[in-house]
């Protein structure tokens, strides 16, 4: 089930969707949904967050902390949203979408590139094939640590989306780490996020997800 916390959903044009755990969330998420949106002419990009995950509970930060954290690193941001799903398979969340959104909305499920190999490569066991699946959304992947080499077959439905260098080595791994180790982390997040972090004093200890 999809439920909005910020925004509503797109009903015609192109439609970027970042699903992560965004614990927390980074400037390297941002920079993406930016550089995705300038790149491919997005009209809408949504933070998607999970509603929980897989045999454990939410740990590091709650839910409801990630979602105040997204709402503070988004703004006043124009065509930015934010929401949930229960789902986690790129092709479940795209039929979520597809369902609220109506058929005049094309859908651009986003990520980095170490994620889409592990995506296109995975074994659906019996869900439908990755070539099918790529049928009901595309792609746009972040050149984070190198570009993905996009396979022949599916090179009209997966798209580059160029970030610069200095941004690889963000990531949420590294502010936790950072916090708890009592290095510098405040420039890897938004000036809102680290707010939350503080007053909420997140983070302190490891976080069972890594």
């Amino acid at each position: 089930m999809l439920r909005f916390y910020r925004g509503q959903p797109l009903k015609r044009g192109r439609l970027g969707i970042l699903p992560a755990t965004f614990n927390p969330v980074t400037r390297a998420h941002l920079a993406l949904v930016d550089a995705a949106e300038a790149q491919h002419q997005l009209g809408q990009a949504v933070f998607l967050l999970p509603t929980e995950f897989p045999h454990k509970p939410y740990t590091g930060a709650s839910f409801e902390d990630r979602i105040a954290m997204l709402d503070g690193a988004v703004g006043s941001r124009p065509r930015r949203a934010i929401a949930a799903s229960e789902e986690g398979l790129f092709f479940r969340i795209a039929r979520d979408f597809r369902e609220v959104c109506g058929p005049a909305v094309e859908l651009f499920l986003l990520c980095g590139r170490d994620a889409a190999e592990r995506i296109v490569g995975w074994d659906y066991g019996g869900g439908p094939p990755f070539a099918r699946q790529l049928e009901e959304f595309q792609m746009l992947v972040a050149s984070r640590q190198g570009a993905l080499r996009i396979p022949a077959e599916y090179a009209e439905r997966i798209h580059a989306v160029d970030l610069p260098g200095s941004l690889d080595q963000v990531s949420a791994s590294l502010v936790r780490q950072a916090i708890r180790e009592g290095g510098r982390w405040e420039h890897l997040v938004p000036e809102a996020v680290a707010r939350r972090i503080r007053e909420q004093r997140l983070y302190q200890r490891r976080d069972p997800e890594e």
